[in-house]
């Protein structure tokens, strides 16, 4: 087995990182107190590097990476920040369904834009009342003639304010003896008549991150529109998790990366009682084992991204990933803050949003516990 990256990934990783060094770093706190995503030419800088939408086929628009790639990217940027690296990583969110489902005409048409720097798309999943449980989905899709007309709302849409469409589950099969049946995903752009889109403010973390609730009232959509054939948006919603999991989990190496790094620079300039904060034992195991705990998350994800590009998705592995990098970034954290003391909590330091952001690494695209029930079926 061949644990080393290639030449070409350890130069994409470093390239990703410098860039959020230099483009995200001196803005990465006003966006966080002021709740605004980076401004579009910082977007626009990523795409121009191929750091959005990285795996695309170069027929598409995009650079044609690998999967793995995506993960060493969103990892390098997430050490500097996570809300940023949503900005870039994250401006194809939902779009993957075309990708991975929909018809050549729809490649064509939204793919490019979006490695452009030029589109951002949102991915309509989430309702107030149909989190974890996406099979419970009631935006209704109805078809009139050539059409389908849209209501409903969905909750918490990353890019939700700033996307030019939205991937959306509706319930187009009402009336199927499965539940796993009734849905199907239809692209939605967001300035047809009948969309709001309102922006969430106070969130705990991921703040420079754009989300929102968004309502469709009697939204006309034409029907080529639907992303592949009606019925199976449940099952392509399963498959898109099964992928991008793997990619939060990512987020989350990155993200424990970055406090940990923050967090030596400290305790090696900061003194108390006369001496570097670095010479106590105490201080270095727990070190020790923040870093220990870093790498095991890191191979944990890298073999799953790696199983990914290899064509043998196991949802199995993708969820264990997500689950213990998410795990290991909040716990990296906190130790993260309480060594920075008084000062990791004062936004000063970046602790304290590394702390803030990496809640959400539990709870978005599945909860800690959904992961802990897939990981459970496929062990029995």
């Amino acid at each position: 087995m061949d644990f080393d990256l290639t030449e070409e990934q350890r130069m994409i990783q470093d390239m990703a990182y410098k860039f959020a060094v230099k483009e995200l770093q001196p803005l990465a706190q006003q966006c966080d107190r002021e709740e605004k995503v980076y401004p579009r030419e910082v977007v626009k800088k990523a795409s121009e590097l191929g750091l959005i939408a990285a795996n695309t086929p170069e027929e598409y628009g995009g650079p044609g990476l690998g999967f793995l790639e995506v993960c060493l990217i969103t990892e390098s940027i997430c050490r500097v920040d996570l809300g940023g690296c949503l900005n870039i990583t994250g401006a194809n969110f939902g779009s993957e369904h075309i990708l991975f489902f929909g018809s050549d005409e729809q490649k064509k048409k939204y793919l490019p834009p979006i490695c452009a720097g030029e589109m951002v798309s949102a991915g309509g999943f989430t309702e107030p009342d149909a989190g974890t449980d996406v099979a419970s989905t009631r935006t209704r899709a109805v078809k009139d003639g050539n059409d389908y007309v849209i209501n409903g709302s969905k909750m918490f849409i990353t890019n939700g304010t700033i996307c030019d469409f939205i991937v959306t589950l509706c319930v187009t099969n009402p009336e199927s003896q499965s539940r796993h049946q009734r849905h199907s995903l239809i692209i939605v752009e967001s300035d047809r008549s009948g969309v709001t889109a309102t922006k969430i403010r106070g969130k705990m973390g991921i703040r420079a991150s754009d989300t929102a609730e968004i309502s469709f009232e009697d939204v006309r959509v034409p029907s080529p529109n639907l992303v592949g054939p009606e019925g199976r948006g449940f099952y392509q919603l399963m498959h898109f998790f099964d992928v991008t999991r793997v990619q939060v989990a990512a987020q989350g190496v990155g993200v424990a990366q970055g406090a940990l790094d923050k967090t030596l620079k400290y305790v090696q300039e900061r003194h108390a009682f006369g001496k570097p904060l670095a010479s106590n034992q105490g201080l270095q195991f727990q070190l020790a084992e923040m870093a220990t705990r870093v790498e095991l998350a890191r191979t944990l994800c890298y073999r799953a991204a790696w199983m990914v590009d290899q064509g043998r998705i196991d949802p199995r592995l993708n969820a264990m990933a997500k689950y213990y990098a998410g795990a290991t970034a909040v716990w990296v954290c906190d130790k993260a803050v309480q060594m920075h003391g008084g000062y990791g909590y004062i936004d000063e330091y970046d602790v304290q949003r590394f702390y803030r952001d990496a809640k959400i690494l539990e709870i978005y695209e599945g909860a800690k516990e959904a992961e802990k029930m897939t990981i459970f079926r496929r062990l029995i």
